[in-house]
């Protein structure tokens, strides 16, 4: 047969699968009403998998095509369902009682001491608050839990080093709601005490995130090197204690606010590198103009969950810039999605994807919808 006739064939029962494809989502929207005088719920994980189990039995070569195929249709009709019976009621109260902005941004926890990255992305974020500084991730969330501080602001992912883990981790045990993000382009330098060639340094003290933004000029100067709380508290202790043949990796502002002479710049791998901080809160904010919505969840152990749940953004027309996966304590090889996507809660489809998804995944959280720039 010629393409054009193999074409036409396609085309032929494509025209045929149309009207059964409608039909059978008629039918969920009879289910959906079934379970409502019911009160069951929408998701029958037995039904689905004994229909999988079937339509691969049938299918001969093409038993996992088939699989994929249905578990699609099934999602779908799921989706479906949801919308129709007002799925995540919770959910939808939160977010319209959630309030623009908060009451009070008047002390915001960041990391290390003034002149550090974090402290700059305050500044950004919130140039009238007061800064709140803590040595360590966890101390950050502690003090917004305990109300010492209003927010906090965290780096989350560096464009050469990654992800930090550690913040990601305190996220999905904590459970604080994201509600605002912003990017800094960040230049890192080498700064001592003393003006001096970068040949005499031997020792450079940063935070783990610079220490692995600026790889390639540490091996390159065969630089040993020590972590530090925070890239300003490093060039603190630089000139604090002023020793020969050790220098801080910090950013030029933090070399200038302890008086430290700058020996080299632009010392990242990556001229480009740039580093998202977030804002978080014990209550939900959502601005104006929010574009960022970000969510956590865990799976059931079937197979093809997570490909189920991603094609379900992609079917709503929602685009994913970020997935993450993460270790539950306490359970063997179980892992929590971190999961940023673009999008407004406000808008029906967006939130109906959310809404059925609280009700359908375990350890789900909403985490937030606030304005980022692209």
């Amino acid at each position: 047969m010629k393409l054009e006739e193999v074409r036409k064939e396609i085309d032929a029962i494509d025209r045929q699968l149309l009207p059964l494809f409608l039909k059978r989502m008629d039918c969920a929207k009879q289910v959906a009403e079934i379970k409502r005088e019911q009160h069951l719920p929408v998701l029958n994980s037995d039904r689905e998998q004994e229909i999988l189990d079937s339509m691969a039995q049938r299918a001969g070569n093409y038993a996992g095509e088939a699989c994929m195929l249905y578990a699609t249709l099934m999602d779908m009709s799921r989706a479906l369902q949801h919308n129709l019976l007002g799925s995540g009621a919770a959910l939808r109260e939160l977010v319209k009682e959630a309030e623009y902005a908060p009451s009070r941004a008047e002390h915001i926890a960041c990391l290390g001491v003034s002149g550090s990255f974090s402290h700059e992305a305050v500044q950004r974020l919130y140039p009238h608050a007061e800064p709140l500084f803590f040595d360590n991730f966890a101390a950050i969330f502690a003090a917004v839990a305990d109300g010492r501080a209003d927010l906090g602001v965290l780096p989350v992912e560096n464009s050469s080093a990654g992800s930090v883990s550690e913040v990601y981790d305190l996220i999905l045990r904590y459970r604080f709601y994201i509600v605002a993000a912003e990017t800094l382009h960040i230049h890192n330098c080498l700064a001592a005490a003393q003006e001096c060639p970068v040949s005499d340094i031997r020792l450079a003290y940063s935070h783990p995130q610079p220490l692995a933004q600026c790889s390639n000029f540490i091996a390159q100067h065969h630089l040993q090197t020590v972590p530090c709380s925070a890239t300003a508290a490093a060039a603190q202790k630089v000139a604090i204690e002023r020793n020969p043949g050790t220098a801080a990796i910090c950013s030029a502002s933090a070399a200038e606010e302890y008086g430290l002479h700058i020996l080299a710049r632009d010392i990242q791998n990556n001229a480009d590198n740039c580093t998202r901080f977030i804002a978080i809160s014990r209550h939900l904010f959502i601005p104006e103009g929010a574009n960022k919505i970000s969510l956590c969840f865990s799976l059931p152990h079937r197979t093809g969950t997570l490909h189920g749940v991603l094609a379900r953004f992609s079917a709503a027309g929602l685009n994913l810039t970020k997935i993450e996966s993460r270790p539950i304590p306490g359970k063997n090889f179980e892992y929590d999605f971190y999961l940023d996507f673009t999008g407004n809660v406000h808008e029906s489809h967006t939130l109906n994807l959310i809404a059925a998804l609280s009700d359908e995944l375990p350890r789900f959280s909403f985490l937030g919808n606030y304005r980022e720039q692209e």
